[in-house]
């Protein structure tokens, strides 16, 4: 039966010239832990062959404050700084509670001075606009950019939750080349496989690293017919290959050739190693169908 290839454990960071991991490591839940409890888990995602560590500064608003978790990486960075020289260091920035969002060349230029600061780092790898702010002209959040890449900065420029046109109009005005997109993406949230953003993805070169690649935790705990079906068809696959079913929806995403990249949302060291089990997978056709057919809950045209 003819099998899909396995995915490359690295893979270039869109036209940027940087070289990433096919795994990511987030840390949306980071702000909080303690120093020890946080160089773990950082240790841990090193050990799954983790290079690309995405962070935002709106990370730990609420509970701990904005610009927490940020500050924390720092904290490490000041601690260990060979840490820093270990990773792809990616953040984000333009929410702005309780304002919903900016994008104006002034708060740009102020998010990415701020994260500098809290990171206590002198260049982010990947800065990317984390929600887009529709009252913002392409043409002003690309000065902002460039003004940051000539500045060494910002080595490379994304966008996170973007729709396809506004990736392709902003990148019409940006000097500085768009290289990847942050889409919601998981065996349960298909619609980035099906309306197109991967396509174009692949068409602009375009990293796509997919945020909430468990569906929120429902893979492993799912909670109508359709997500115990997902899971079904994942376990048979993660059964036949010896891995865990949440390794082997990481699996199913990368296994796209848009080669998409699952960013690990665990902070449990363990469960942040076994990541690495989605290399070892191999998928059939069939088998990769299967898990988007149980997704759509219709059989394929």
């Amino acid at each position: 039966m003819m099998t899909l290839p396995l995915p490359p454990h690295t893979r270039p960071l869109g036209k940027s010239g940087i070289e990433i991991s096919s795994l990511a490591w987030g840390m949306w839940r980071f702000a909080g832990l303690e120093l020890s409890a946080a160089r773990a888990a950082i240790d841990a995602a090193f050990e799954a062959g983790i290079t690309l560590f995405d962070t935002a500064d709106i990370y730990g608003f609420g509970d701990q404050g904005f610009g927490k978790a940020e500050e924390l990486l720092g904290h490490i960075f000041a601690q260990a700084p060979e840490y820093r020289d270990r990773m792809i260091l990616a953040t984000k920035g333009g929410i702005t509670p309780p304002t919903p969002y900016d994008s104006s060349v002034e708060y740009l230029t102020k998010a990415i001075n701020d994260s500098l600061t809290r990171l206590r780092t002198d260049r982010i790898d990947l800065w990317q606009i984390h929600r887009p702010d529709v009252l913002t002209h392409p043409q002003e959040i690309a000065r902002a950019i460039e003004d940051a890449h000539t500045a060494g900065k910002i080595r490379a420029f994304g966008v996170s939750n973007f729709t396809q046109a506004q990736i392709s109009t902003l990148a019409q005005f940006s000097p500085v080349p768009v290289v990847s997109t942050q889409p919601e993406l998981s065996p349960l949230r298909i619609d980035t496989v099906e309306n197109g953003e991967l396509d174009q993805a692949i068409a602009m070169d375009l990293a796509v690293m997919a945020w909430s690649p468990l569906g929120g935790g429902r893979i492993g705990d799912p909670q109508n017919i359709r997500e115990q079906n997902v899971a079904t068809a994942l376990s048979a696959v993660a059964t036949a290959h010896g891995v865990s079913r949440t390794a082997a929806a990481y699996s199913w995403i990368m296994a796209h050739p848009a080669r998409p990249i699952p960013i690990v949302g665990s902070q449990n060291p363990a469960r942040i190693t076994e990541a690495a089990d989605a290399f070892k997978i191999q998928w059939t056709r069939a088998d990769w169908y299967s898990v988007l057919v149980a997704a759509r809950g219709v059989p394929l045209p």
